[in-house]
């Protein structure tokens, strides 16, 4: 049964997920160093359930949010309990945070069994829905959003491998589509820089007169990781961002006056931040320009008073894998990327 969230729905689904929790410090949001205030468990959990699994009678409620604001007060203490595992949709949250003009109207919602939140979701129009991790009967949890969505047109989603398999039944239940996977990533995490073999050069941030170079290596990253969004992409629009720092601020490896790699850093969490894309030009890859520059941005945010970086790989590149991992990227879980093709 699908409900829309108002405040006394914000307040008891938050402190129903609130268990063993305490306040962090207050961190500062790098866009508008606006102070926010988050909550951090003692004791995080793995995706695929806190404790013992048990199975949740369907239906299930879910509740859909107004705003950012209702939907992180509410799903959030549920999404911190992994902060890692759920960085994505903390990252994306963020983004709207900073440039909702961006996104347009976002669907926010979270499914609830007798008042604890056991799944959440996010997703921007055109983009794919972006699922939790789902807590007890990952088929009851798929089949309760599954049947909220109804009727409305998906063009995949992405999400943890558990919770990815559960939607992929039920949503082919409800509509008949069948799921295409178009990517298989693995979600990392550091707390520690382990320094690479030194590369020649250096790390800036990029300005105005990077602009052309951040639009170009904006577009090859996308056509060779094949990550385009729906819809054209405005890569002069993209660098702009990047250099003002709205949702993303881009850092550039320089080595005899030129550019030679490009990575990013934004998606904030509640105490980390997400690095990528990292891009190097073919013709200038295996110099140590990208592990260089990852391993100095990284460090640069964990001096800033994060507690984690954060990146996505494709398993299908097992070079990147073996370079995040000797730098101290250390491997969280799996999230697979599906496309839906209808009936």
């Amino acid at each position: 049964m699908t409900r829309f969230g108002s405040a006394s729905d914000v307040r008891a689904t938050s402190e129903a997920n609130r268990v063993d929790l305490v306040p962090s410090r207050t961190t500062f949001d790098e866009v508008g160093e606006q102070p926010r205030h988050f909550w951090f468990p003692h004791r995080p959990s793995r995706c695929g359930g806190i404790g013992v699994a048990r199975r949740y009678p369907a239906p299930m409620d879910v509740i859909r949010y107004a705003s950012i604001a209702e939907y992180l007060a509410a799903a959030g203490p549920f999404l911190e309990a992994r902060e890692a595992e759920h960085n994505l949709i903390f990252g994306v949250a963020s983004n709207i945070q900073a440039d909702p003009s961006q996104f347009g109207t976002p669907h926010l919602a979270a499914v609830v069994d007798r008042g604890r939140i056991v799944g959440a979701v996010l997703r921007t129009p055109p983009w794919r829905i972006i699922l939790s991790c789902f807590d007890g009967d990952a088929a009851a949890v798929a089949d309760a959003l599954a049947a909220d969505l109804a009727g409305t047109e998906l063009p995949g989603m992405v999400g943890p491998t558990a919770s990815t398999d559960a939607f992929a039944a039920a949503w082919a239940s409800r509509t008949g589509a069948t799921s295409k996977l178009t990517r298989h990533e693995r979600s990392f995490r550091l707390r520690h820089v382990r320094p690479p073999r030194p590369a020649p050069g250096h790390m800036v941030r990029a300005a105005p007169e990077h602009r052309r170079v951040l639009a170009e290596w904006s577009q090859a990253f996308e056509e060779e990781a094949h990550t385009a969004p729906p819809g054209p992409t405005d890569h002069d629009a993209t660098a702009d961002r990047w250099i003002r720092g709205v949702g993303r601020t881009a850092w550039l490896w320089i080595d005899e006056g030129r550019p030679v790699s490009l990575t990013g850093a934004g998606g904030l969490t509640p105490h980390g931040i997400r690095v990528g894309p990292v891009y190097t030009p073919p013709e200038l890859r295996g110099r140590g320009y990208a592990s260089n520059l990852v391993a100095e941005a990284s460090q640069l945010h964990l001096d800033g008073g994060r507690e984690f970086v954060f990146l996505f790989t494709d398993l299908a590149n097992p070079t990147a894998n073996k370079i995040y991992q000797s730098i101290g990227y250390e491997p969280v879980i799996d999230i697979d990327e599906y496309a839906f093709e209808p009936a």
